[in-house]
């Protein structure tokens, strides 16, 4: 009879062992399924951080070939010229000045470089900056970077306010003949990401405040006389 107890009770411790081992062998590969998850996650997040950091972003069909600007012209000499949609004063130098800009690149005589910057994003509560220069992108994919451009100056929102909404923005465009393809665009906010490399680049390249603008490389003040000089 004690032989039989005894026999029963190693059976049980045996069994006993192999349920630990099991539980433990489930317990090591949950772990290790654990640990494999938060390494593919841990790698996508890098992977989109990476993305972010590179700068990654799409053109519009114009834009120079570092992507900082939309190339209107091609004349001799080149005008950079950096705004922002909000700025007063770039409102300003277009009404002053723009006319002047376009006759000289009618006349072959420049190539004008027009840089849309968001440097005063803080400057209304819907980041117009921003969004009006990534209108502008879609106005360049269709063709009418300066037409667009200069009827946003004409409707240019008080720096300090909420700015256009994108409906405005696309019906500005509309006036100028853009159609459904830019308003798609505008909504995505497909050229956003350029926005911030133009303005990241021009930050980069020294520029602190719009309008600036450089012939040939140098800065020259923003107006029709010291352009001209400039241009020779």
């Amino acid at each position: 009879m004690s032989s039989r107890v005894g026999q029963k009770q190693a059976a049980r411790v045996v069994r006993d062992q192999i349920a630990r081992e099991k539980r433990r062998s489930r317990t090591l590969w949950t772990s290790i399924a654990a640990v494999a998850v938060l390494v593919i996650a841990g790698l996508i997040g890098w992977g989109v951080v990476a993305s972010q950091d590179s700068g990654s972003f799409t053109p519009p069909p114009g834009a120079v070939e570092n992507g900082t600007g939309i190339k209107v012209g091609s004349g001799p000499v080149q005008i950079d010229i950096y705004e922002d949609f909000i700025c007063p004063a770039c409102g300003q130098f277009e009404q002053q000045t723009g006319g002047t800009i376009d006759q000289l690149v009618s006349e072959g005589k420049v190539t004008v470089v027009y840089h849309p910057v968001a440097f005063l994003d803080r400057a209304s509560s819907t980041d117009y900056s921003t969004r009006s220069s990534a209108a502008s992108g879609a106005a360049a994919e269709g063709g009418k970077f300066r037409e667009y451009a200069k009827a946003l100056f004409a409707q240019q929102p008080a720096e300090g306010s909420a700015g256009l909404s994108d409906d405005k923005l696309i019906e500005i465009g509309r006036s100028v003949g853009l159609g459904d393809a830019f308003a798609q665009a505008v909504r995505d906010g497909k050229y956003k990401p350029w926005t911030a490399h133009v303005t990241d680049e021009a930050s980069g390249d020294g520029v602190t405040g719009t309008p600036t603008v450089r012939v040939a490389g140098k800065d020259v003040q923003p107006t029709t006389q010291a352009i001209l000089a400039a241009v020779g």
